[in-house]
């Protein structure tokens, strides 16, 4: 995989609260086809989940967490860089999950489609086709060392 100067990938572990964690886990491993790490609980509270090197923690709404289409508006956006980004979209879109932006190319060099999962989480699934300098497409760069 190419890097990009634009999007810089990091590790990060976000945490996805879900009415019904058991039917997410299984939504994601069969429509998004991530692998369950661990499941906890009984019933199921949660999983720790994988796509690649793309780690989740999917978990169970409480008084102090809700999901998106519980609070009616999205939070955030997830990113997850693939390799075959173009496959992915195939998977997802004869799965019957909620594509909201279309299989394209950004000004910013990634080839990307979003989608909403059972709960409204919004996620991108992304591959670095380009190396773009973040001056190229318009951004400032700024360096605060």
């Amino acid at each position: 995989m190419i890097t990009n100067r634009s999007v810089p990938a990091n590790k990060l572990l976000p945490h996805l609260y879900y009415q019904n964690p058991d039917e997410a886990i299984n939504w994601l491993r069969d429509v998004f086809g991530f692998s369950e790490h661990y499941r906890y609980g009984e019933p199921v509270q949660g999983a720790q989940m994988n796509l690649g090197d793309a780690w989740i923690m999917v978990g169970g709404v409480r008084s102090d967490r809700r999901s998106p289409s519980q609070v009616g508006a999205g939070t955030q956006s997830l990113t997850i860089f693939l390799d075959n980004v173009d496959a992915h979209f195939a998977r997802s879109k004869s799965a019957g999950a909620t594509i909201v932006e279309e299989l394209h190319e950004t000004p910013y060099g990634e080839r990307q489609y979003g989608v909403k999962d059972l709960e409204g989480h919004h996620w991108l699934f992304a591959k670095h086709v380009r190396d773009v300098s973040p001056d190229e497409w318009g951004a400032t760069i700024r360096n605060f060392d």
